[in-house]
């Protein structure tokens, strides 16, 4: 099976899954987002956000390919560049960090690996460009139709500490800092930091699945 992993960019945005495609919930403010599901065009809406992510800090995103075929998907910015971010009760997101928003495995594709494998990817970039850490909202209590917010316990297994608590929506963080200062080369050093993890593939670590949801806001 070959396995490789790509940047997300305008010409392979549609290969997000058709409910990931459309959906804006970290790209628009609450009330904006509420009138683009209304009244706008959502698939415009995301390919705007990306091509001003894209060109104003660049690269934002990861796609999996088992095969050749896509397997699962990671979305990261910087705070300033997600809307959505101030309407969580434990922000703001730190000065020095980026923040992941999505992390997505398709179900007939779990078990795999594939979530470490984002999650690697994505320090891998950021730990290049300088970023000093890795911070996500979680979300404390998954629903099975909750998808927009990655599972904490997710974010915990996979080497994400809790630096600010909540009953639903805790903020997490991975840093990357460790890693600039090991002999070994980046990659390396990134297998030791995230290589040992074991994905759970069912129950509290699992990643969500990819069907559809309306959007809202999360509850104070």
């Amino acid at each position: 099976m070959s396995t490789s992993v790509v940047g997300l960019t305008l010409d392979n945005l549609d290969e997000l899954p058709k409910r990931c495609r459309r959906c804006v919930f970290w790209e628009l403010s609450p009330r904006l987002g509420e009138q683009a599901a209304e009244y706008g065009n959502l698939e415009l809406e995301k390919e705007a956000w990306l091509s001003s992510v894209l060109l104003e800090w660049g690269s934002c995103g990861k796609i999996v390919h088992l095969d050749g075929v896509p397997a699962g998907y990671a979305v990261y910015a910087p705070p300033a560049a997600i809307p959505r971010s101030s309407a969580f009760p434990t922000g703001p997101v730190s000065h020095d960090a980026v923040l992941l928003t999505a992390v997505a495995v398709l179900p007939e594709k779990s078990g795999a690996g594939i979530g470490r494998m984002l999650v690697q990817a994505v320090a891998r970039d950021l730990t290049r460009r300088g970023v000093k850490a890795i911070e996500a909202f979680g979300d404390a209590a998954p629903t099975p139709d909750g998808h927009c917010v990655i599972p904490a316990d997710f974010l915990l297994s996979v080497g994400f500490k809790t630096i600010r608590a909540h009953q639903r929506w805790p903020r997490l963080r991975l840093e990357l800092t460790s890693a600039l200062s090991w002999k070994e080369d980046v990659e390396a050093a990134l297998e030791r930091l995230l290589g040992e993890i074991t994905i759970p593939t069912q129950s509290s670590g699992a990643l969500p699945t990819v069907s559809p949801m309306p959007l809202r806001a999360p509850v104070r």
